[in-house]
């Protein structure tokens, strides 16, 4: 039977664009048709990006002590969350950390700083290690994230090899001053220009679950629609203790399924990233989701432990998804070395929550509803999580 949502996916790859009251209908979709929307979403992923998934890994170079007041964060100006906080990585550090992501099935790193801003001191360490990590690592993707770009910085990015530059509008521009005053939507959108300008690729997602209406999600998509971002990530909002937004759950499994699938509606042909929060608000959909969106972090967040390499890698095998750049037998070999890494773990450590293993440093994992702060990879001798 043709639904109408099918009949919306035939109009796209006709070359319609959604409209906004289509984006609603979809964000609104009742759960008990919710596999029809997905299905229909489906054949426009499939269409773009066939069955692969872009593995992507985070290094946080510099983490805490921002003076920007960004209500949702775990490192922002007033955060009580009890977080790493450590000042820039050496370079040999940086490719320590990203070369465990790059071995752990990882094409493009994200080199990530807190701050409002980089100075020129810290674009010539980005530069530094992109040199180096591109050196190092053939074909490896560089997308540096290091907050609101000046004049002339995006430029010396590119020249050194960086390809993209993330810097989200995390929400509708309608709902931007509830959620972060230090700063203001147009500075955002003004940085994510001057990376486009200066041909860096432009990364731009939003965070749901911050009060916003539907009507405000279905904002900021067409924004990041008219943006012309490559890659979309879009983060669940993860509410750490000693937040503005503590305890704050707005964000069910199908609520975020509904997001991500009006998302391909919205931007069919972008790389649309299942971003922090995934493990936390989809649960058991999480594999559901990659049937609309073709992108996902491996391992660890910024802040927070994701879930275990392994069971990302077996994730997506077990239906029937390919890692972007290899081949089924290299696929096949990865996960062998994971699960013989676990197994070790399993049997001199605390298990496969710990990445490759805790050593002295780990105290305990506690089941605990919330986000489980990140106590491994960058800016600890504990091996990281990929």
């Amino acid at each position: 039977m043709t639904t109408a949502f099918d009949q919306l996916a035939d109009r796209i790859l006709s070359g319609a664009t959604a409209t906004a009251e289509e984006a609603l209908t979809v964000l609104r979709t009742p759960d008990a048709e919710l596999l029809g929307v997905v299905a229909a979403a489906g054949r426009l992923r499939r269409k773009h990006f066939g069955n692969t998934v872009k593995v992507n890994y985070l290094v946080n170079l510099k983490s805490g002590l921002c003076p920007e007041n960004c209500n949702y964060c775990s490192q922002a100006l007033g955060s009580q969350a009890p977080v790493l906080k450590y000042s820039w990585l050496s370079k040999d550090e940086t490719l320590e950390q990203a070369g465990a992501g790059l071995r752990g099935g990882a094409t493009r790193v994200c080199m990530v700083s807190s701050g409002r801003g980089p100075s020129e001191r810290d674009i010539d360490k980005v530069v530094e290690m992109t040199s180096a990590l591109k050196e190092a690592h053939d074909g490896v993707e560089v997308c540096a994230c290091l907050g609101l770009l000046k004049g002339g910085q995006a430029e010396r990015l590119k020249a050194a090899g960086v390809d993209a530059y993330n810097h989200n509008i995390n929400t509708a521009e309608s709902n931007h001053d509830n959620i972060v005053q230090t700063h203001t939507y147009d500075d955002r959108v003004d940085t994510i220009g001057k990376a486009k300008a200066a041909g860096l690729s432009p990364c731009s997602g939003l965070i749901a679950g911050l009060g916003e209406s539907d009507e405000q999600l279905v904002e900021a998509l067409f924004a990041l629609r008219d943006l012309d971002a490559d890659s979309i990530p879009v983060n669940f909002l993860m509410p750490f203790d000693g937040t503005p937004y503590e305890n704050t759950w707005e964000l069910s499994p199908t609520r975020c399924l509904k997001i991500l699938t009006m998302a391909r509606f919205v931007c069919p042909d972008k790389e649309i990233r299942i971003a922090a929060g995934r493990e936390m608000h989809l649960r058991s959909l999480q594999a559901t989701a990659l049937q609309v969106a073709n992108s996902i972090f491996l391992g660890d967040y910024l802040t927070s432990e994701g879930q275990d390499a392994l069971a990302d890698l077996e994730m997506l095998r077990d239906n029937g998804f390919v890692i972007l750049g290899m081949d089924d037998a290299a696929f096949d070999e990865l996960i062998e070395e994971h699960r013989a890494r676990a197994a070790g773990r399993v049997a001199g450590g605390c298990g496969s929550s710990c990445g490759d293993g805790c050593g002295d440093a780990c105290g305990g994992h506690d089941e605990q509803d919330g986000p489980v702060i990140r106590r491994r990879g960058a800016g600890t001798d504990v091996a990281a999580n990929a």
